[in-house]
């Protein structure tokens, strides 16, 4: 039987990450995240959003990894990212009652910033894409193709 895990979610950041540098040089990003499912309510017909909420993880991998330092930096309460990773299940026991405790997480290998940066002076290009492995490459204006043409622009201009 095959195993697949990756999960794919676009949402907001529910907290400010939270970082911790290991001993051996390495980092990890903590991050609240909320979804949403979007379900038809039978009584009244409309549509309605159902928050989801997730804690995730983030790691700077390898010699080169810089993603929990991409997510330190650009991210924010609020923050609208895309991000993939793994399930993950931790387990443990309750200090106050002695029972078994667990809860799903998201392992983030790669995420990507879905917003520009706000108009509150902190400038600079935003890293568009981060993954585990890879450093971030910060993105400038002509290399964003979520924007539409200026109006009025020369007919000879490629719009991307």
């Amino acid at each position: 039987m095959a195993n697949f895990n990756k999960v794919i979610l676009i949402g907001r950041l529910t907290r400010d990450p939270e970082t911790r540098t290991f001993s051996n040089g390495g980092k990890v990003a903590k991050f609240g995240f909320a979804v949403s499912n979007r379900k038809k309510n039978s009584q009244t017909g409309q549509w309605e959003d159902e928050p989801m909420f997730i804690d995730c993880e983030a790691f700077n991998r390898g010699e080169t990894g810089t993603l929990a330092n991409t997510i330190e930096t650009y991210c924010k309460k609020g923050s609208l990212i895309c991000i993939e990773g793994k399930l993950h299940l931790d387990q443990w026991d309750d200090k106050t009652t002695g029972q078994k405790r667990s809860k799903h997480k998201i392992v983030v290998d790669s995420m990507q910033l879905l917003e520009r940066r706000g108009e509150d002076g902190q400038g600079g290009g935003v890293p568009r894409a981060a993954t585990a492995g890879a450093p971030a490459k910060a993105a400038a204006g002509a290399g964003d193709y979520d924007e539409a043409p200026a109006a009025g622009g020369g007919g000879d201009e490629i719009p991307f």
